[in-house]
């Protein structure tokens, strides 16, 4: 028996390294502290997205990922300027930190400072948001735009950097988060081509034309007709239209080679970078689409361009700053006229609607003027679209797609679970076979560790149990549970079994911390190391010291969340199982500590300490079965299996206390086994004594009364 034990014990010392890699979870980086101070834990993506998702306790709260694995816009020297980003759920850029660039007028000139100067505006930007660039013009109030301040000498990396930024954050949120788009269901047709005139192109809606008379103009911006007169453009025709745009898409040649022509056409697609698209944008009338003072090259502060309220990131190409086109077809001639550019990656998709608006700046009085929005929707024609082939089948939920990755480990959670359930609902049958015991329990303690708390990260803890309360609290969402399925799993198996046999199914048969604590255990009493026996009065204290803390706990997470997860730490299984000890040195020594106690006093922690077990012990007094076999001689006069309780679960009167027993079924081995039990061997004594009696009395008293008979 020695040796299977001492074989176990090294395979699973042996094991311990080689297991390590498999863990989802890791110790939050001080990288990702940075950027989230709340931040608990985190793991890589299941997926093909390169990010790593950011948690509090359970509860997602962000993403951190790198640029260069999102996006590939090259910069002044070429290379993409890599940056390291974090997003939270609601959309919004709490942090970013520069990894790598190459840009020569940082790096041999302005030095590095103004660079990190500018990146550093975008932390706490919402992609909600339109971002304004080291504009000149007035800078107009309003929550939908950030104005950020350039860098002067360097706008070409000023503006990849941007362009990196928003495009990597918007791919992130896209894929994570509702309300940012989805996936791209077309793109822009830059094949197909045949000859239109101008109506066609008009009639077919390839050329959008936007007209707002100044009756409608005084409607919408709900303004006088002499603040409308105000608003107007200087030397603006008085009976022109307040609003008169032009608007097209330029890449299919459909709508550029027509509007253009050939030759002009092409000119402009050669100065596109790839992935980039151009819209020509014309005005004339009362009001234009950028101010007098506009400068070339930067961003239009009127003209916002948008899908589903996501900003595209408009820039000036700077093509007509000198000389207007001369277009192909016989369109009446702009007074403004411009070519801004945008890049797909920053989520574009041609069969969405594209926001066109307008910010117009109206007087309020002598000294105030506010600015008001208006919009309008257009919709490229199915003409320039070309269809994105759908997947087969519509993409499953993630934590659907959680599951199925971990089709194997619940596959063999579940075996056990089945197996450890026919357990249970047999013990009495089975434990005819205490012999067994023994081995069985070394192969399970070893799979609890091994299997469930270092491969499959299935370590309960009570911060599972307040996370719970706070969700009920404030709206419960079971897909938030269901991202973890062997947590998942675990718990509601426990919280069943709890009502069937109470808390010792868990805490003796499925608990990781718990295992290790029994496996050293036994290692020391193989070692000879004598274990140390808690008076009865002092354990009967001892043992309402862990319902202390798990009511501290929970009345510290309704206060604060942060503060009770700090608290929390009180458990070692964030240290010994979800990190396997690879954790700053007082959380090591502190479980290291716990596990060594357990040595001398038979799982202490679990007896005295865990918040864990004081909670199930709690709702494991609504169990249904009591099934230990317990006999009249348990207590007086056999005290066998209170002398072989570790945890101290059976009282002097041989009765079980159901909220400290583990149920690991050693007091129903020797009960059962009658070379064992006290009161077996007692009762066969008593017979045999009994049976000797009778024989001398018969062998005496029988020929006595024939005797008297004769």
């Amino acid at each position: 028996m020695r040796w299977r034990s001492a074989l176990v014990l090294w395979l699973l010392l042996m094991l311990l390294p080689f297991l390590s890699i498999a863990s989802p979870w890791l110790e939050v980086s001080e990288e990702a502290a940075s950027l989230f101070p709340s931040a608990t834990r985190m793991k890589a993506s299941e997926d093909a997205l390169p990010v790593t998702e950011i948690y509090q306790l359970d509860q997602p709260i962000g993403y951190v990922f790198e640029t260069d694995n999102l996006t590939n816009f090259p910069g002044f020297s070429g290379d993409t300027i890599n940056l390291r980003v974090g997003l939270d759920t609601e959309g919004r850029i709490v942090g970013l930190l520069l990894l790598g660039h190459h840009e020569p007028i940082f790096l041999h000139g302005l030095g590095e400072k103004p660079l990190i100067d500018f990146i550093s505006q975008y932390q706490g930007l919402s992609l909600k948001q339109q971002v304004l660039v080291g504009s000149d013009q007035q800078r107009i109030a309003s929550d939908d735009i950030a104005y950020f301040d350039g860098v002067t000498k360097a706008t070409v990396s000023v503006m990849v950097v941007h362009d990196t930024i928003i495009a990597a954050a918007r791919k992130v949120a896209q894929s994570r988060l509702s309300g940012f788009g989805s996936a791209t269901q077309a793109m822009l047709n830059t094949e197909s081509y045949h000859p239109k005139a101008l109506e066609e192109l008009r009639s077919e809606g390839l050329l959008f034309q936007w007209q707002m008379g100044s009756e409608e103009a005084e409607v919408v911006l709900n303004t006088s007709p002499g603040r409308i007169a105000e608003a107007r453009e200087d030397n603006a025709d008085e009976d022109a239209p307040f609003l008169d745009f032009t608007f097209a898409v330029l890449n299919p040649p459909l709508i550029g080679k027509n509007l253009l022509g050939e030759e002009e056409y092409a000119r402009i697609m050669a100065t596109l970078e790839p992935g980039e698209v151009a819209v020509l944008v014309g005005s004339r009338g009362g009001y234009h689409h950028v101010a007098e003072d506009f400068v070339a090259g930067t961003i239009p502060q009127r003209l916002t361009l948008k899908q589903e309220a996501s900003p595209l990131a408009l820039r000036d190409a700077d093509l007509y700053h000198a000389q207007p086109p001369a277009f192909s077809v016989a369109l009446t001639p702009f007074e403004r006229i411009h070519i801004f550019t945008f890049s797909e990656q920053s989520g574009f998709d041609p069969s969405l609607p594209i926001t066109v608006g307008i910010k117009v700046q109206v007087k309020k009085n002598f000294l105030e003027s506010e600015t008001i929005a208006v919009s309008t929707d257009y919709s490229l024609p199915k003409s320039v679209q070309t269809p994105v082939d759908p997947p087969e089948r519509p993409p499953l939920p993630f934590w659907q797609r959680i599951w199925l990755d971990r089709t194997l480990e619940i596959s063999v959670l579940a075996a056990y679970l089945v197996l450890l359930t026919g357990a249970f609902v047999f013990q009495h049958r089975l434990a005819r076979f205490g012999q067994y015991l023994t081995p069985v329990r070394l192969v399970s303690l070893c799979f609890i560790v091994l299997f469930i708390g270092f491969y499959t990260q299935g370590q309960l803890s009570v911060v599972n149990i307040y996370t719970l309360l706070l969700s009920l609290w404030q709206g419960f969402d079971i897909q938030v549970f269901l991202l973890d399925p062997m947590l998942f799993i675990l718990w509601s198996y426990v919280f069943i079994s709890l009502f069937l046999w109470g808390r010792g199914l868990f805490c003796g048969w499925l608990c990781p911390f718990g295992a290790m604590q029994e496996l050293v255990a036994a290692a020391a009493e193989k070692l000879r190391i004598r274990q140390w026996k808690v008076d009865d009065v002092l354990h009967s204290r001892l043992i309402y010291l862990k319902y202390g803390v798990l009511l501290g706990l929970v009345g510290t997470s309704f206060y604060s969340l942060s503060l009770a997860e700090t608290m929390a730490e009180i458990e070692p299984f964030k240290t010994a199982v979800t990190l396997m000890f690879e954790r700053s040195a007082p959380f090591v020594i502190y479980a290291v500590l716990l596990l060594l106690i357990s040595a001398k006093i038979h799982k202490a922690y679990c007896r005295y300490l865990c918040p864990l077990g004081a909670g199930l012990a709690v709702l494991g007094r609504l169990r249904i079965f009591s099934w230990l076999t317990r006999r009249k001689e348990c207590g007086s006069p056999c005290r066998l299996c209170e002398k072989h309780c570790g945890i101290n679960a059976i009282h002097k009167d041989g009765a079980i206390d159901y909220n400290e027993c583990v149920q690991c079924f050693a007091c129903l081995s020797i009960i059962n086994d009658n070379t064992r039990c006290v009161a077996d061997k007692y009762g066969k004594r008593r017979r045999k004594t009994r049976t000797s009696s009778d024989a001398i009395h018969v062998a005496i008293c029988d020929p006595l009364e024939n005797i008297k008979q004769h």
